[in-house]
């Protein structure tokens, strides 16, 4: 899914001000199987063409807290891409925002292959960005993984 946003995300102050958090996540500690998931998809992209993107941790950082609502609501879905997007459109100047998600896969590669067996996710792999950052995180009770993979073109 590719989407371009111009609206505003914000939340309400006490004077119902719209108040947008522009506090930039600069520290995110990547698990070795998502160093493994970020160089799959540059590799991938090198080998068709496309330029590597350039990892970015306020993204990851997003990707994770997506990922965590997903966890505790027992869901897969892009619930709330509008307010992730326009985050990564205030904080890091980007102008267009996609993502991919998936769920129960057992490593790098299999996630990577099921992204690219599916016409709207490849398209993001494929897409116009020049930055990207993913999470994948494990459901304590079930040992479930999820993956969110966020992309932006600045």
């Amino acid at each position: 899914m590719v989407l371009v946003f111009a609206m505003s995300s914000c939340s309400k102050s006490s004077n119902d001000e719209a108040v947008v958090d522009k506090t930039i996540v600069t520290n995110f500690d990547y698990s070795a199987e998502e160093v493994q998931l970020t160089q799959m998809i540059n590799d991938y992209r090198v080998s068709h063409g496309k330029s590597a993107l350039q990892i970015i941790n306020h993204i990851s950082y997003k990707s994770l807290e997506h990922n965590d609502y997903m966890i505790d609501h027992n869901v897969v879905n892009h619930d709330f891409f509008n307010e992730r997007a326009q985050n990564l459109i205030d904080v890091l100047g980007a102008y267009r925002v996609g993502e991919n998600v998936a769920y129960n896969f057992s490593c790098p590669t299999t996630v990577l292959n099921a992204w690219l067996n599916s016409p709207e996710h490849k398209a993001n792999l494929d897409g116009d960005y020049t930055h990207f950052g993913l999470s994948i995180s494990v459901n304590p009770t079930t040992g479930k993984k999820y993956y969110t993979n966020m992309f932006i073109k600045k």
